[in-house]
């Protein structure tokens, strides 16, 4: 099969096209012919030699989310069947015409999305939804700050928190992410330009604060965070882009009883993995299916471009998902 492979630690011409083995199913396992899958940070940092596989993903192939075609079946598989349209994620190994995976660990893809639009789904709807729903404990009526609003799961994190009920606001650095963020329901944009925001969320939330923070960037952010929420808020952070560190008043923790969580996806063992599929299934699935979410795509490549797809999502310029087709 044709697969992108990472050659050496480096920038995306270290990216190239080979031909590897087909992997085939054991028992438990589907293999899924790919049709599509995104570029994620996740994908620029084991490029780098930043972030290495799981056991039992490829090294050197990276992608972590899937759409496409069950195309072979191990023993004791009865959830899926050859044929089946899946989408989910996966440990590594999507830039590629195949991959094999457990086969909870898929959800079946509803009809009406392309396959396109299904790749652009599990990273970044699964990890907005575990953050705000499972962990943010997000309820309707509650206000949530979203930073990194027009990144993948900042546009998913936007239309979940409108489809409980909440308000969101959301922050970017460009005042046409904003613009195109209150298309998909958010309440309210806060432009970041010197890099502060805290005056802007609390002008617009009164004193009380956010509820919920869904914070994508992390670094300096999360100090201003902590100051912008609220009594028991909840403050949850599954993004570095400002960087891994940061220093925090522990005496406006310990005041506002406030919860700080990290969170991620790909580490996480097979057990949670299938939980989070019966996610994407269970919650996610129909209200895609029904309109209420959709998937936000800035561009689609073929798999043989998947350099400038990095080279894209570095600029920092996309809005929603980078998708390659395979």
């Amino acid at each position: 099969m044709r697969a992108i492979v990472i050659r050496e630690p480096g920038g995306p011409e270290v990216l190239e096209m080979r031909e590897v083995p087909t992997p085939e199913p054991a028992r438990g396992e589907v293999r899924v012919r790919i049709r599509a899958t995104a570029v994620n940070r996740a994908d620029l940092l084991q490029r780098l030699g930043r972030y290495p596989a799981p056991p039992g993903a490829p090294a050197d192939i990276p992608g972590l989310e899937i759409a496409g075609e069950v195309d072979a079946v191990g023993d004791a598989v009865t959830e899926l069947a050859s044929g089946d349209r899946v989408f989910g994620l996966v440990g590594g190994g999507a830039y590629a015409e195949h991959v094999v995976v457990h086969a909870r660990t898929l959800a079946r893809m509803p009809a009406s999305l392309a396959f396109t639009e299904g790749a652009a789904v599990p990273e970044a709807f699964v990890t907005a939804w575990d953050a705000l729903i499972d962990q943010g404990k997000l309820t309707g009526g509650e206000t949530v700050l979203v930073h990194a609003a027009g990144s993948g799961v900042g546009t998913a994190a936007v239309q979940i928190a409108k489809a409980v009920g909440a308000l969101a606001l959301g922050t970017a650095r460009t005042a046409e992410k904003l613009a195109r963020c209150r298309d998909l329901g958010l309440e309210d944009g806060i432009l970041v330009e010197e890099g502060t925001f805290v005056d802007d969320v609390l002008a617009r939330t009164g004193p009380h604060g956010a509820d919920v923070v869904l914070d994508l960037v992390g670094g300096p952010y999360l100090a201003q965070d902590l100051a912008c929420i609220g009594p028991k808020g909840r403050i949850i952070v599954a993004g570095t882009l400002a960087g891994g560190h940061a220093e925090l008043d522990l005496h406006v923790l310990m005041r506002k009883r406030a919860h700080v969580r990290g969170t991620v996806l790909r580490a996480r063992p097979l057990e949670e993995k299938i939980v989070a599929a019966r996610t994407l299934e269970r919650h996610l699935a129909p209200l895609l299916a029904r309109g209420l979410l959709r998937p936000v795509v800035d561009c689609v490549l073929p798999l043989e471009q998947a350099a400038e797809g990095h080279r894209l999502m570095q600029s920092n310029q996309t809005f929603g998902k980078i998708v390659l087709t395979v």
